[in-house]
């Protein structure tokens, strides 16, 4: 390879590598896995090291990833915060091994080590003013980071006095536990809300929240792994400086294996990775330190990284095993997924007898069919995954896999609709998915029933006191009450706001069945088009998709929906709880907004965006969230943006907010 070509496939390398940087770090929304990130990084390198002519100020290889959030205040580390040197083989181990033990002669020290587990969460610096924590960051770009000290002082397992009154920096990870992200993830599919894609990424999101009340409800946790700046220190030894920590209350790593030669720290790194499905948190390696404090002091830091710590990380792991059965699971939102049923087989420290194969398409591209041997792969903490089949192994007793046309857990029909890769069961009273039904129909937009969260429909749905959403009318004072300790207020609010429900109107009824793609726009057209439940579900397909906002998938959705028995039963169960089921006619209809369609932008004084459509809505007008020629006014707040400059260019015509009051008081 020339000159010419190692500096375009690096620029190539550098722009790939920012992409997935920003996308990892800035976003928390990671693309690649950490380990195509870390060869390609590697592969960068290399060609860096071997033409160091190529070598730019802006490289990854030169400088942390990372930048500081718009919207945090910024602040500089007095020390600052490095990243690790990864290194994947003992090999590399044995080199830097050895390059300690050459500068410990020479700087007359001895070589120990401390192991540490490699937490996969965020890094933080907190620092403690006579023991009293002041403020705390993130690294950043490793000069630089974000001052999140009210995110942090959310998280319990942070101490914000000491037991004794130093003045101390020192640096953790801010991580979610692994129990706790599965729970995490539930809770969000259930509130139909986008899944983290792991827990590092739901760590990073959560603290870097600019309103801290969103933090305060994530299960953040912490541990700590270095001093950053001690004054008045007098320990010599990481090891022990570890253990003062946690006698001045600080979460300390649990992990920390003191190691005397090489041979011992290979033990150490063996013993993490058989024994990290064990652990409570996610990890991505394991850290070997210098455990002198003096001898660090001399061997000093690069731009980047320490010399004194590497990180290694551990490679994944593929065997072969057989695809005894393919089963479908229901998910608490309807989707199918097929899981495979293996031989079990030890893959990176743990023994996997099934794994996700995902969606129908993830079968059909990768060939599978029960019986054949596959090669199953396991990063780290990673779910493990099918990555390929040994089609030559196959003996012609292998049989193809069809994803049923029906939900296996109540009989529903399972569908999927053109443009998706999921299958969903439509089934409305079925039992997998009996907790996201119930959430959805007492939330707010849909039946609003005060009192009735995640939480407490959990709970209801544990103690077997609801099986679907009709069963939240027949529940009795006693049972609300034994869900809290003293809790007759409690259950006496809640009766009354169940009571309370009965009366809403026809379209938040319609909303809260939770047909796919009838949100409360499109509840309210249903509504007022058809008066009553009875209408909407005797109403033909052409009548449907003749209805504004109403398309033909929609339409399809809608008649799908209502011809199943089991929405006809729970219909039935709601009418004889006494829920009305048709809409609330209003004496004197006020039209003044029909077939007028607004568009809202910028930041609105006198009312909320959801007060404004409101009032829209109520005089029979529309709003969308795009401009085009078929908008009426465009309500423009201030620093309205790009919708008001189209706007402008398409001549609609733009109101101001005392123009709507004015509309509005006629």
């Amino acid at each position: 390879m020339n000159i010419e070509d190692a500096s375009k496939q690096a620029r190539e390398l550098r722009e790939k590598l920012e992409y997935y940087a920003n996308k990892y770090y800035d976003e928390d929304k990671p693309e690649i896995t950490d380990y195509e990130y870390d060869m390609m990084m590697n592969t960068l390198k290399a060609l860096e090291k071997e033409y160091p002519e190529i070598v730019t100020e802006d490289s990854l290889t030169q400088k942390v990833g990372g930048h500081v959030k718009e919207g945090f205040k910024q602040v500089t580390h007095e020390v600052p915060m490095l990243s690790l040197q990864d290194i994947f083989s003992y090999e590399e181990l044995k080199e830097f091994d050895e390059k300690m033990q050459k500068q410990a002669i020479e700087e007359n020290e001895e070589v120990k080590y401390v192991v540490e587990t490699k937490i996969d969460g965020l890094s933080v610096a907190l620092e403690y003013v006579d023991g009293i924590f002041v403020r705390g960051a993130t690294r950043g770009n490793g000069l630089i980071g974000e001052d999140v000290t009210d995110n942090l002082r959310t998280i319990k397992t942070i101490p914000k006095v000491l037991k004794e009154k130093v003045t101390i920096t020192v640096r953790g990870e801010i991580f979610i536990g692994t129990k706790e992200f599965e729970q995490l993830n539930e809770e969000r599919e259930v509130l139909s809300e986008p899944l983290f894609a792991n827990a590092r990424n739901a760590a990073a999101g959560s603290l870097r929240q600019l309103n801290s009340k969103i933090t305060e409800k994530r299960p953040l946790d912490i541990y700590i792994f270095n001093v950053q700046k001690w004054e008045g220190a007098t320990f010599n030894s990481h090891y022990e400086e570890l253990i003062y920590l946690e006698s001045l209350g600080f979460n300390v790593n649990p992990v920390k294996i003191p190691c005397k030669t090489y041979e011992e720290t290979i033990n150490a790194i063996e013993k993490i990775g058989e024994d990290r499905e064990k652990l409570s948190f996610g990890i991505d390696g394991a850290v070997i330190k210098i455990d002198s404090l003096s001898f660090r002091e001399k061997l000093g830091t690069t731009y980047k990284t320490p010399r004194w710590a590497i990180a290694y990380k551990y490679p994944p792991e593929a065997k072969e095993t057989k695809l005894k059965d393919i089963i479908c699971q229901v998910g608490r939102t309807g989707v199918i997924t097929p899981m495979a049923i293996l031989d079990p087989v030890k893959v990176a420290g743990s023994t996997i007898s099934k794994t996700t194969l995902h969606n129908e398409d993830f079968i059909k591209e990768k060939g599978l069919k029960i019986g054949d041997i596959v090669v199953i792969q396991k990063q780290g903490d990673v779910i493990p995954e099918v990555i390929e089949v040994k089609k030559e192994k196959r003996t012609g007793e292998e049989q193809e896999f069809t994803m049923p046309t029906v939900c296996p857990v109540c009989g529903a029909p399972a569908v999927r609709e053109e443009g998706e890769a999921a299958t969903r069961c439509i089934g409305v009273e079925c039992p997998a998915q009996t907790l996201r039904n119930i959430v959805h129909f007492t939330s707010k937009e849909a039946m609003d029933i005060d009192g009735l969260g995640y939480k407490i429909v959990e709970q209801l749905v544990e103690k077997g006191f609801v099986k679907n959403i009709a069963d939240i009318y027949k529940l009795t004072f006693e049972e609300i009450a034994s869900l809290k300790k003293n809790g007759k207020k409690f259950a006496q609010n809640l009766i009354e706001a169940i009571e309370e429900s009965k009366k809403q109107d026809l379209f938040h009824l319609i909303t809260a069945l939770g047909i796919k793609q009838v949100g409360v726009k499109a509840a309210k057209v249903l509504a007022k088009k058809y008066k009553n439940i009875y209408n909407l579900m005797n109403a033909n397909s052409e009548s449907l998709s003749t209805t504004d906002d109403i398309g033909e998938i929609t339409a399809n959705n809608i008649r799908e929906f209502f011809k199943q028995e089991q929405t006809i039963d729970i219909i039935n169960k709601l009418k004889e709880a006494g829920v009305n089921m048709q809409i609330k006619e209003e004496e004197g209809i006020d039209n003044r907004f029909e077939g007028k369609t607004f568009v809202l932008t910028g930041t609105l004084q006198k009312y909320s965006r959801k007060e404004a459509s409101d009032l829209i809505e109520k005089f029979s007008g529309k709003t969308s969230s795009s401009v085009s020629k078929k908008t009426d006014y465009v309500l423009a707040g201030e620093d309205a943006g790009s919708k008001l400059t189209k706007a402008q260019s398409l001549g609609v015509t733009i109101i101001s907010e005392d123009e709507f009051s004015d509309m509005i008081d006629g």
